[in-house]
Parts: structure tokens; sequence; C-alpha cells
């Protein structure tokens, strides 16, 4: 194949190109909670947002401002598909009740003959609250009108943070772990403000009184749970207070995710190790610790926020990114410290890039924004999304793309606009072997239009694909190689 390069400036992007982490930087995203469904993952995040003072300065973050839930999805952990944000607390979000929406968890039920999809988040430090859906990606609507758990419910009202939701799905049963906060610096070393709940069949409501866990060293904040070799695995965020000359004794320290273990999925638990210490010890700046660990075709992973796209932004102000790397597990079920890296995991399996993939979906890019299409997804804030604030230098790029059963020819794009520009399709590099170019002539802001390109030579193999982008006032909704 014999193609040319392009002479376009490339934008700066906020990750190195080959880097699977953060996995998104067209947003922030905290707090991350994994839900494994039909081959793909999908990531739940607090929706982190610039706040500014007066004189229009980012401020440091106090997460006053959040009350949206961004999504993404994955089948290979390193292509994402951006879906958007929900609208979930305040008056324009579906929980109208609530002002804030933080640290969420998600969980699939079938009820009734139907799957449904159910969305558990923190109103600031105070209740959490409950959204359901027919689709992983919403509408998102809030079937109680109400907190799930608030602190007129039994055995809450003395909870330092009543947030931090996680679920466990335990075969018939399903269990809601919340809680969090040190009362005071005495109670530093046993808070008591760990609390797990068995939730009704109808995902919804509570069947019973919350009951305490205790004895959890240093609890912080971050529920995590799961069922690893037949053991149940509370983990946590360790306060700030671990004496640092007690670190070996207790097997953890500050600001670093700490396991529990039972043999019933509300206890009692024994203390276990630290497995992921703060992200500051991996990339320079800390603070909170939140995570979620998840086994996503036959490995396990560990999904986790760092400050490392703001780094990159040069704003150091406490907006968090989730990252994701990879667990190991013994078979006594004893996990190992887990690394955290920018290189992120590899990928499982490969993209085809002969069925339509949502522009939305990528890996690395520069200069673009995603923005909601449709009704629904702009009303309710996340489903389907395009690609906009498109300029000069922009580019996009997805790793991994297969090409091995049958040479693709040409591509064609969805796009709309009302400006002329163009796409160079590159091959394993934003500078690399431009192998099409599609000129842009739409003529409509309001409907996508198809344009095809054909390819320089036919391609085979395996290859990461870069778009490059020329001019601007157009949008992209999908691509697809035939």
């Amino acid at each position: 194949m014999k193609g040319k390069n392009h002479n376009v400036v490339l934008k700066k992007s906020l990750k190195k190109i080959g880097n699977a982490n953060p996995v998104m930087t067209q947003r922030f995203g905290a707090d991350p909670y994994a839900l494994v469904y039909k081959d793909r993952v999908y990531l739940y995040m607090t929706g982190d947002d610039f706040s500014y003072n007066e004189a229009g300065e980012i401020q440091e973050n106090n997460y006053a401002n959040i009350y949206t839930i961004n999504v993404i999805s994955s089948s290979d952990l390193v292509n994402w598909t951006d879906h958007g944000s929900v609208y979930a607390a305040s008056k324009k979000g579906a929980a109208t009740w609530g002002t804030n929406s933080w640290a969420p968890a998600a969980a699939c039920r079938e009820i009734n003959g139907k799957m449904k999809f159910f969305l558990y988040f923190a109103n600031g430090g105070n209740g959490i609250a409950v959204l359901s859906a027919d689709s992983p990606t919403g509408p998102f609507t809030d079937p109680i009108q109400k907190p799930l758990v608030s602190r007129e419910t039994p055995h809450c009202a003395s909870v330092t943070w009543l947030f931090d939701p996680a679920v466990l799905m335990d075969g018939e049963e399903t269990y809601l772990y919340f809680g969090g906060g040190v009362p005071s610096p005495e109670q530093a070393a046993n808070p008591g403000t760990a609390r797990v709940a068995k939730l009704g069949r109808d995902m919804i409501s509570l069947d019973g009184e919350p009951q305490v866990i205790e004895n959890v060293s240093y609890l912080f904040e971050d529920s995590g749970i799961n069922k690893i070799n037949g053991k149940y695995v509370y983990s946590y965020c360790s306060n700030f207070s671990v004496p640092w000359d007690k670190k070996e004794e207790l097997g953890f320290e500050s600001g670093e995710i700490v396991t529990m273990e039972a043999d019933a999925p509300m206890g009692p638990f024994r203390q276990q190790k630290g497995i992921l210490k703060n992200p500051e010890a991996f990339f320079g700046v800390g603070g909170n610790n939140h995570h979620c660990m998840f086994e996503f075709k036959e490995q396990w992973y560990m999904a986790y926020h760092a400050r490392i796209l703001e780094r990159e932004m040069g704003v150091l102000k406490g907006y968090r990114s989730t990252n994701i790397d990879r667990v190991t597990i013994s078979e006594d079920g004893t996990i190992a410290p887990i690394q955290g890296t920018e290189k992120g995991v590899a990928q499982v399996g490969t993209l085809n890039p002969y069925e339509r993939q949502m522009a939305s979906t990528m890996a690395v890019m520069a200069g673009i924004c995603t923005a909601p299409y449709g009704e629904d997804s702009v009303r309710y804030g996340s489903g389907d999304m395009i690609v906009t604030g498109i300029s000069t230098g922009s580019f996009m790029g997805v790793y991994g793309a297969l090409f091995d059963t049958k040479e693709a020819q040409e591509i064609e794009f969805e796009v709309r606009g009302t400006k002329q520009g163009k796409i160079y399709v590159c091959l394993d590099a934003p500078t690399g072997e431009v192998i099409a170019e599609a000129a842009l002539m739409p003529d409509s802001a309001e409907e996508f239009q198809t344009v095809t390109a054909e390819l320089a030579a036919p391609v085979t193999g395996i290859h990461d694909i870069f778009f490059v982008f020329e001019g601007e006032g157009y949008e992209l909704r999908s691509w697809k190689f035939r």
C-alpha cells in the first residue's frame, strides 16, 4: 500500500497515544463503577466538572456542582463509546428532590420478564437515590421520587457520610453497601459508619433494616463488594489517620484501598490487607481513592480514579478521571498489590471496522467534544452521542481494528454541517499513512448525510485507525469500512 501523509498540525492529546489510561479524556469521570452486560463493560462515573470563581478562574473541586453521571462502554477495554451524562439530580435531573449525584453504582435484573437497569448514587453525603431504565444507557427515571436510604432509615441517622453505594448480586438476592466518614478523631481507627442492607426483589426498596458492618479498620469511604472464590470481599478506602508506624502491622496505609472477607454477604467480615495504594504513589498527585473491581472475560480488573487528566491540563484542582488496571488473584483468593499505570490494560479482542461504529467510540482524541443526539438523549442526558467541536488539527483514534475477513475498499461517514472540511484516515498513528481522504460538503445542520471515500489501496490485518480533521462547522455521527 502506498499512501501519503497529511500536513495538518495536530492538537495535543491529553494522554499518550498507545496508552489506555485515562479511559476517557473528553470529560472527567470519578468514582467509577462497572456493570458487565452482554459482553460489554459499562462504566458509570461521577460527573466532575470545572467550577469557577468570580474572576473566572478554575477553583478547587468541592463537588457541589455535580449532578450528572457519565456513562461509557466498551467490548475490549480500550475503545470506549461515550453514552453521555445522565441528568441524575437537581431540577433538571431525574431525582428532582436531590442536589448532587456522587459515586454511582449499577446493577441489572430481569423483572416481570424484562431486563431492568438500576443506577444508585449518593445525594451528597446525605442519602442514596435509585434510578431505573430499560437500557444500560438510559433514559433513567426516578421510580420512587424520594431517597432509597435517608437519615430516617433505621441505623443510618448517625452515619457521617451516607453515601458511596455498591451492589452485590448474589443469586436471587441483592445487597446494598454504603456509608463512610469519621465521626471524630478519636474514632478514626474504627469509625463504625459502614452499612449493608438487603434490597427488595424490585431493586428499588429495602428488604429489612440496614446493618452495621463491624470493625472496619480506619474506614474513610468508598464501598466495594465482590464475590471471589466463594468468599465475599468488601473493600473500602482507608482514612488519612493511619499511623505510619503501624502500616506494616495493619497491612495498609492512609488513603489505600483495603479489603475484608466474609463467608456471608452481610458478614461478619475479617480484616485483610491493602490492595491499591493512593494514586499519589503511582502518578505523583493524590487525593481521595475510589475503586471498583470487576470480572470481564475471565480476568479481574480494577477501575479507580486519579488526577492525571487534570495534571496534563495543568490544572491540579482535584478533578478526577478513571483508569483501569489488571488484578491478579491467586487460587486461594489472595489479591496481589495492584499497580496503577498510564499504559493501562491490554485490548481484549479486536474492533470490527466493518460494523457501523459510532463516532463517539474512541481510544484517544484531541480537540473534540461529544454531544447528545436525538430527543431522548437531549432530554435525559445519556443515550446516543455525536462528535462535535471539530476544528483543524482535531483527531480521534481507535485501537486494534481487525481487517482480516475481507479487504477494505472504502469508508463511509455520517456527517452534517454547513461548512466544508476533510477527514484524513490514517493507519497506526495520526501522523501515519493516509489511506483515504473524505471531502465533506454537507449542506444541512440538522440531517446527517453519507459521505464515502475510496481507499488508496485495500487494507488487511490489524491496525489502529486515526481520523484527522480539517476545517470546522461539521459533526460526525458514525463511520464504517466496506
